[in-house]
């Protein structure tokens, strides 16, 4: 059986089950390689040369997190809190049933301008969700319907949105890749293509916020939490300058330098050269930033080792090939077929920015053998790269929800975020890109 397939559906399982993902994506990466016969030793040696490749990403995050305790500690989310609560507080049920899809709209804003407009990712999600939970579990919303709302807005922004890392996937990543491989097509063309498949994503989206977690759910209240976010903060006007400021200034550098790391950096440093974080205090600040995002580092590091055992095993390139055995001139089960190999890959590797350099290589050759149009093939290559954001433990996209909405241990990464993002995006995903190609 094909060693890729064996990875995937074994890390899925072990994940289903509560294995630990790190530890399951670590197995899984061992039992793919020595069923591709690569040995003990060489599966090893794959696995950690991998691993080098998450080392600046976690690093990133940790960076992140140690800014978003500073504009914790400054007192800043405080600030919202209060202010939310006493909304909350002063409201009847039509105005807190407002008040509840008002905050759902202004995440969903959020996202969606972490890729586009303000590209800092996931890095915002520690900062806004933390303090939002007390306010959340007083209007007893299902956190897995925020969860869609924040995945939604991370992966289908930068799928038909050029701008941010929408112009990087579209442009520098999609559109290179397919040029790379011989599909001749304008760049312009990209976002086009990839509207049918964004489509399925909105249904996804208005399906789970509607309809599947519609419904009141209770959590647990966390006293210590309702008692921070009712702490009254001193000076807030100048809490509220200074920590626009850090924030302004460490998006002007992230943008600058390109390095999320530098950006974390230099949020830090301005809550402390204006004194709202005291200089004793930046070495507790490091060290709560770096465990709070601990898990999404080794993650995300975990998942570039287990991306390069599935490389190594050369099985990626044969499962495209018994596809193409089986497919033979017929459309429509060429574009079912794509897609679902893309959605074994793409679950494993977790990030459709590293995923689509190596589907592309394999499926447009395909495609074009088979007859797809242009636009088809970039729908098809687009989406199948799409997959893995949307419902992989090992995604950010899924790991930065979780982040925010388990801050008080109520919110579970596989059953709350992952399952829930892969019944309303995937399978969504995986239907509108189908139809994507059978008509463009």
């Amino acid at each position: 059986m094909n060693a890729v397939i064996i990875g995937v559906i074994l890390m899925l399982g072990l994940s289903l089950v509560r294995v630990n993902v790190i530890v399951a994506m670590t197995v899984s990466a061992m039992v793919a390689g020595l069923s591709a016969g690569l040995g003990l030793t060489d599966t090893m040696n794959a696995f950690n040369s991998g691993l080098s490749g998450g080392a600046e990403i976690a690093l990133s995050y940790a960076m992140l997190g140690g800014f978003a305790v500073a504009i914790s500690k400054s007192g800043l989310t405080h600030i919202l809190a209060q202010k939310l609560l006493s909304a909350v507080e002063n409201s009847d049920e039509t105005h807190t049933r407002m008040l509840s899809f008002t905050i759902m709209a202004v995440i969903l804003c959020c996202a969606i301008a972490s890729q586009n407009l303000v590209p800092v990712h996931i890095a915002f999600i520690p900062i806004l969700i933390p303090p939002l939970l007390t306010l959340l579990n007083r209007l007893n919303l299902d956190r897995r319907a925020i969860a869609c709302i924040l995945t939604f807005g991370l992966a289908t922004s930068y799928m038909v949105l050029p701008y941010g890392f929408g112009g990087i996937y579209l442009y520098s990543i999609l559109h290179k890749n397919l040029s790379d491989n011989g599909l001749d097509m304008l760049n312009t063309q990209v976002p086009i293509a990839m509207i049918i498949p964004a489509i399925g994503m909105v249904l996804g989206l208005i399906i789970a916020v509607f309809f599947s977690y519609k419904k009141a759910r209770e959590y647990r209240h966390n006293e210590a939490a309702e008692t921070a976010a009712a702490k009254e903060v001193e000076n807030p006007k100048k809490v509220m300058i200074i920590g626009s400021i850090a924030v302004i200034s460490s998006l002007v550098a992230q943008n600058v330098s390109g390095s999320m790391i530098l950006g974390g950096l230099v949020g830090v440093m301005m809550f402390s050269v204006f004194g709202i974080v005291k200089w004793e205090q930046s070495s507790d600040v490091f060290s709560r930033g770096v465990a709070m995002m601990a898990m999404i580092g080794f993650i995300m590091i975990s998942a570039q080792g287990f991306a390069s055992v599935m490389k190594a095993t050369g099985d990626v390139a044969s499962l495209v090939a018994t596809c193409a055995d089986l497919i033979g001139d017929n459309k429509p089960l060429a574009a079912a077929m794509i897609l679902l190999v893309g959605l074994l890959i793409t679950m494993g590797i977790g990030s459709s920015f590293s995923t689509v350099p190596i589907i592309a290589t394999l499926f447009v050759p395909l495609c074009m053998e088979v007859g797809f149009s242009v636009m088809a093939t970039a729908a098809l290559v687009g989406t199948a790269g799409a997959l893995g954001d949307a419902g992989s433990p090992a995604s950010d996209s899924t790991l930065g929800p979780t982040s925010g909405l388990n801050a008080d241990g109520q919110h579970d990464h596989i059953w709350d975020s992952v399952v829930p993002t892969f019944i309303h995006f995937n399978i969504p995903l995986l239907v509108f890109g189908w139809v994507a190609a059978m008509i463009l």
